[in-house]
């Protein structure tokens, strides 16, 4: 493989001073690691669902002219990608540049990320005959993603890699609504009326994501992201008889590896108790809950991610100075919380915006 180091795009982001590949405010004292464990932390640790990417014009400049879907199979790429907002922001965690969407592509499945509309499969699932077609996903199939993770694993030091897959229930959604859907009404209605035929494919697609994070934590990933972006369209009975167990199988087939289990979904406030049943060690948590309430719904076990509103960062520094306070605020006294947005990473969002963030989380909870 060639060595990131020496491609001509890598430079250090403007203005942040680096030490080797992470920047001079790194920690390095695994205060992410132990949050999520629900430890003691010298602060509370800090990164962003999609730091990397499109809010950066170093991103943008990489990834110009590559697909998205070829841009996750370039190791270099992937590398260069991962570390940007390390470089940038001083984040506690980096997180792995893929989609979830890739390991679909990689086992076979005929789809493409459509520019201002996001994945599209070619042929929608709806049938027996094609839940029976959906092929596995096998190691070897991407490997490429194991490679860029040992790299980044050296490049990065003692700050953590954090995996991902998405959640079966969102990877069906794509599969029968052929695309992004606002209602997932096909999907909901699959699910009620063909139960048996429902619970074979989540059985199909908990398989593929717990492939898909075995590999990453094979090769060096510190912990790992079930992505359920979708789940909160569902009522919390149907979470309950129809997604949930089949998370549960992703989240209890990595739980050997002892790394940090994250469970996250959009609009999941009423399912949050669910989800914390599933068996993540931490629990996401979208900006509509305060995090005060969200412990009360998940439990004293896990741990809590959130959750400051990702628009917060397109208003003034003094306005999004308040916003992050009164995230603190809530997650006073908790006995774990990381935090994050509580969505990903808008595109039209400032990056130093986030660099203020990152700055006054560590100042304001250093003990």
């Amino acid at each position: 493989m060639t060595r990131v180091a020496t491609m001509p795009w890598r430079q250090p982001a403007p203005g942040r001073a680096t030490i080797g590949a992470v920047t001079a405010n790194s920690t390095g004292d695994g205060v992410f690691l132990r949050a999520c464990r629900r430890e003691p932390v010298a602060f509370t640790p800090v990164w962003f669902m999609r730091q990397a990417g499109r809010a950066l014009p170093e991103y943008r400049r990489v990834r110009a002219g590559v697909p998205m879907l070829e841009s996750c199979t370039r190791v270099d790429m992937v590398v260069e990608i991962t570390m940007q907002p390390v470089r940038r922001y001083g984040v506690d965690a980096a997180v792995l540049f893929s989609d979830i969407v890739l390991p679909l592509k990689a086992a076979g499945v005929e789809l493409d990320i459509v520019a201002g509309r996001g994945p599209v499969m070619a042929h929608p699932l709806s049938t027996p005959l094609d839940v029976a077609r959906l092929p596995e996903l096998e190691p070897d199939q991407v490997g490429y993603v194991a490679e860029a993770v040992r790299a980044l694993v050296g490049e990065l030091g003692e700050t953590p890699l954090i995996g991902f897959a998405g959640a079966p229930y969102t990877l069906a959604s794509y599969l029968i609504e052929g695309g992004p859907s606002k209602e997932h009404a096909r999907t909901r209605a699959l699910m009620r009326s063909h139960p048996q035929l429902w619970h074979d494919l989540l059985d199909r697609l908990a398989r593929l994501s717990a492939t898909f994070l075995t590999v990453q934590l094979e090769a060096g990933a510190a912990a790992v992201q079930l992505f359920d972006s979708w789940a909160g369209s569902l009522a919390a009975s149907d979470y309950a008889e129809f997604v949930l167990p089949h998370s549960a199988t992703v989240l209890e087939s990595v739980a050997g590896f002892g790394a940090p289990r994250i469970h996250f979904g959009v609009g999941t406030g009423e399912l949050l108790g669910l989800m914390a049943r599933a068996g993540a060690d931490v629990v996401g948590v979208d900006w509509r809950v305060p995090l005060d309430e969200a412990a009360r719904r998940v439990g004293p076990t896990v741990a809590l991610q959130g959750n400051l509103d990702p628009a917060a960062a397109l208003g003034s520094p003094e306005s999004l100075a308040r916003q992050v306070e009164r995230v603190l605020a809530c997650a006073e006294g908790l006995p774990g919380h990381v935090f994050n947005l509580g969505h990903g990473v808008l595109p039209e969002t400032d990056p130093d915006q986030l660099t203020r963030v990152v700055e006054l989380v560590h100042e304001r909870t250093r003990r």
